[in-house]
């Protein structure tokens, strides 16, 4: 009898089923008119249940933020601070919208939402994510790297190790954004020796490999199915590698709220690799869960995916 294959788990709420089951509640469905029609309780309350809870855990709430941002309907942020004007999680919440749908041509809604990361900032002094909601409006208006590192600075200053802020400018600084490679791998390699023990930004030297391997691919015919532009094998990269297995997935630290995203990150690179050994117990950790990137560089990335998940359960993947 042949075994049926689990199928994946690719959403960006990652593991986090408090936040999967606070975006399902406020999903509309077909018999409701209009957000919010036949609820009890405003729509908003399900979101700020969840920021309340959250609290000061800045790694969670930097995540639950950005997903937020981009899966809620724009009335529910609306109709928040319309409520509650002087609640400084609704005015997080808006900044987070506004600077992720805002675009860079719009002059008008660059300067409102660029409001609401200050107000934000203003109304919850010990917060980091108004000033990266600020950073991701630098990044869609493409502004100079110098002036963004002070509001990178500003969110590191209250939360020194928070893994979002350095994802955030790595991208920044990705020759994709508005950097070059020497910028990025400088970025990465400087954090991850800096890190404590532990830490996930250990694995900052890997993502910047993978960033490394997207820009390859889109400024130069590359054969996907192999390195990517033949980086995964020389010593430099192999000793990426091993300081993100040695400094943070073997040491066994709770799960921080993007473990998901680095797990497959990890995953990824050890396949690329031809480490399949060490991927497995990657792979066993990982379970069903599986995140488009940086999968998607590859022809057939939930085919791949599925294909070392599958060996690793099997044992396979240790021969």
């Amino acid at each position: 009898m042949l075994r049926r294959r689990p199928s994946l788990l690719i959403r960006p709420e990652l593991d986090d089923d408090p936040l999967h089951r606070t975006l399902t509640e406020l999903r509309p469905t077909p018999q409701l008119h209009g957000l919010g029609a036949g609820r009890t309780r405003p729509p908003w309350e399900p979101v700020a249940e969840l920021l309340r809870a959250t609290g000061r855990d800045w790694d969670r709430r930097a995540h639950r933020l950005a997903v937020l941002a981009r899966r809620l309907p724009v009335a529910v942020p609306q109709r928040w601070t319309a409520d509650r004007p002087e609640d400084g999680d609704a005015l997080t919440l808006r900044a987070f919208v506004e600077t992720h749908r805002t675009p860079a041509t719009d002059q008008a809604a660059v300067r409102r939402a660029e409001h609401s990361c200050l107000r934000a900032a203003e109304a919850c002094p010990e917060d980091p994510t108004p000033w990266l909601a600020l950073l991701s409006l630098m990044d869609t208006c493409a502004v100079p790297v110098k002036d963004a590192v002070p509001v990178w600075t500003e969110a590191v200053n209250r939360a020194p190790w928070l893994r979002t802020s350095y994802h955030r400018l790595l991208r920044y600084l990705s020759p994709r954004g508005h950097g070059t490679v020497p910028d990025m791998m400088d970025f990465a390699w400087q954090a991850a020796a800096r890190a404590p023990h532990g830490s996930p930004l250990a694995l900052l030297p890997v993502a910047a490999r993978v960033e490394l391997m997207a820009h390859r691919q889109g400024s130069t015919p590359v054969d996907a199915l192999g390195s990517g532009g033949g980086n995964w094998n020389e010593p430099r990269s192999v000793h990426e590698i091993d300081l993100a297995l040695k400094s943070w997935f073997d040491v066994g630290t709770a799960p921080h709220a993007e473990a998901v995203t680095d797990l497959n990150t990890l995953a990824f690179a050890l396949t690329r690799a031809h480490r399949p050994a060490e991927a497995a117990p990657v792979f066993v950790r990982l379970g069903r869960h599986m995140t488009r990137h940086p999968w998607d560089l590859l022809p057939e990335p939930e085919r791949t995916f599925a294909y070392w998940q599958e060996r690793s359960t099997d044992g396979r993947g240790r021969t």
